[in-house]
């Protein structure tokens, strides 16, 4: 199952991606790397304040992670990773919201 879950993973996060006809221009760029700096950060809070969550469920539940809060850190592992994709230029695809939420 692990496997299975590792290839999910590798083809949202590397899988084929419409790259957009048309470039933005730098100072367009530039206000979307910002906005998405911003974003990151506040991802970033939301990741530590799930990781504490997480450990006190499992203290409370004999060491089991609740599913669907490690799927949601999963799914913004890769929101994360894809958005620091755009900001380092690594690809043209800016992340959610301006495209689709895998």
């Amino acid at each position: 199952m692990a496997q299975a879950d590792d290839n999910k993973v590798s083809g949202r996060l590397h899988g084929e991606q419409t790259e957009p006809d048309k470039t933005d221009s730098l100072p367009e760029r530039l206000l979307y790397m910002i906005l998405i700096a911003l974003m990151i950060s506040v991802a970033q809070t939301v990741l530590g304040v799930m990781t504490v969550i997480q450990f006190i469920i499992m203290l409370v539940n004999n060491k089991q992670p609740n599913e669907r809060l490690a799927e949601f850190g999963t799914d913004l592992g890769i929101w994360i990773a894809k958005a620091a994709r755009y900001q380092t230029a690594a690809s043209n695809v800016k992340p959610w919201p301006w495209t689709e939420l895998d």
